[in-house]
């Protein structure tokens, strides 16, 4: 049984897993208890959201570092060292004794949450040879799917029943039940390489994903006509045209965009990014039109957007081991995303009156969709990359993952707002089409973009 668990394919998925699940459902479960946390700290509606914005915008400065780190260290090391950062952080998070307190121990967690998905993910994919990548993206999709839905399901339970501090230390099991698996099975796979740290970069990269994550966060809350919004966006658009100038030109360039000269990665990148965009805009709109439009709990939210969840584990099954073999990576993109957007748009058919099994059985089917674009991208745009190349791919996938996801929230938050939702009163489902529009109009970006993908027989 020893034997079986110190396997290097099991060690890696289920430290992977555990740390990935804890870090993706922090993010949707602690939105479900920022009112509560603004009520005990006395923060305004519009102040509470910097614990939110101040964990993505660490997230968003660790990330470029965190390929380098992994090659340097070692993937186990800076691995463990992550969930043991993100372990502790959450715990301080919930003794938190003010909200200052609270906001610098979220920056905690999002620094040690930047280093577990690129880490992770090259851990994954060179654990498993390509022929076995379809695998791995399958692993990979369980929390990066399953967490979103979970989150507002037992962030709305743990509210109710005790406390918002709770949202944090649930982590805690998480932490130490990944951290003792991975101490006693977990073996990195190549040996640290010793490489320059491209300092430059790392500040450029780091200021300027910082200042444009910000921007992109707090844009629809402050109003993307105030100074500061619009100074943090400038800068940061300026600092990554230099990051770009710059590192085209260093000899160990912290994030090796040379990597966007293979065709087919930079497809799937960009269709990942556009998937992510519409489908966390989807999950974020979906909880705001149940609980706000339709008038129902946090809870009742919670399990009408679980069934999102239940579809992507569904189609995972299907995606990776009858779908993709036959209409390879571009048509089965191009068929998920068309279906991703019908399903969207389908939602602007709900009404107030429409009861919640429509919906239900809707998102269902978008998660059956989604599930099509995840497994696919996520293993064949790693196909042409080598094993030592794999850490730098993973930190530039999920540097764009990441702001995928924060600007498809920004542009769903801001449709709304712009529609009259800020005004609207229970019942007035306009706003909410207005965003599923602009959701659906996002997934089809996505299918053009898709159709970009080389299907050659080795990428096939």
């Amino acid at each position: 049984m020893t034997n079986v668990l110190a396997r290097p394919k099991i060690a890696v998925s289920v430290v992977f897993v555990l740390a990935l699940f804890m870090s993706i459902m922090d993010t949707a479960i602690v939105n479900v208890a920022l009112p509560s946390i603004g009520n005990e700290f006395q923060v305004s509606p519009t102040s509470v959201g910097a614990v939110s914005i101040g964990y993505l915008v660490s997230l968003a400065v660790v990330i470029p570092a965190s390929g380098w780190l992994g090659d340097r260290l070692g993937g186990k090391r800076v691995m463990l060292g992550a969930i043991v950062l993100f372990t502790v952080a959450s715990a301080l998070c919930g003794l938190a004794g003010s909200f200052t307190e609270l906001v610098g121990f979220r920056v905690l967690q999002g620094i040690s949450g930047g280093m577990l998905m690129p880490v992770g993910m090259a851990m994954l994919f060179q654990a498993f040879p390509p022929a076995e990548r379809m695998r791995a993206s399958a692993i990979l999709t369980i929390p990066t799917t399953l967490a979103p839905a979970t989150g507002p399901l037992l962030g709305g339970v743990l509210v109710d029943a005790l406390n918002w501090r709770w949202v944090f230390l649930v982590n805690i099991p998480f932490g130490i039940i990944a951290l003792v698996y991975g101490l006693l099975f977990l073996r990195d796979a190549d040996e640290p390489v010793a490489s320059r740290f491209d300092l430059r970069g790392f500040l450029l990269s780091g200021l300027g994903f910082a200042a444009l994550m910000y921007g992109v966060s707090a844009g629809p809350e402050v109003g993307w006509g105030d100074p500061l919004i619009l100074a943090t966006l400038a800068i940061g658009v300026v600092l990554l045209v230099a990051l770009v100038i710059t590192q085209r030109r260093t000899r160990e360039p912290l994030l090796a965009l040379r990597l966007f000269g293979d065709r087919l990665f930079r497809s799937m990148t960009g269709v990942m990014v556009l998937t992510m965009a519409s489908f966390f805009g989807v999950i974020y709109l979906a909880a705001l039109f149940l609980q706000d439009c339709l008038g129902v709990s946090p809870l009742v939210s919670g399990l009408s957007t679980f069934p999102e969840a239940l579809g992507i584990m569904v189609g995972s099954t299907f995606a990776g081991r009858f779908v993709h073999p036959r209409l390879g990576p571009r048509w089965t993109s191009v068929c998920a995303l068309v279906l991703a957007a019908l399903s969207i748009g389908s939602l602007t058919l709900i009404t107030s009156t429409a009861g919640l099994w429509p919906m239900r059985i809707i998102l269902f089917v978008l998660g059956i969709a989604i599930a099509h674009i995840f497994v696919p991208a996520q293993a064949t745009a790693f196909t042409n990359i080598t094993g030592r190349d794999t850490g730098a791919a993973s930190t530039l996938f999920n540097a764009l993952r990441q702001l995928g996801s924060a600007l498809g929230v920004a542009a769903i938050t801001t449709a709304l707002t712009l529609a009259g939702g800020q005004h609207s009163v229970p019942g007035d489902v306009y706003p909410y089409h207005v965003a599923f529009t602009i959701a659906a109009f996002i997934a089809l970006l996505g299918a053009l973009v898709a159709m970009t993908i080389t299907t050659s027989r080795a990428e096939h």
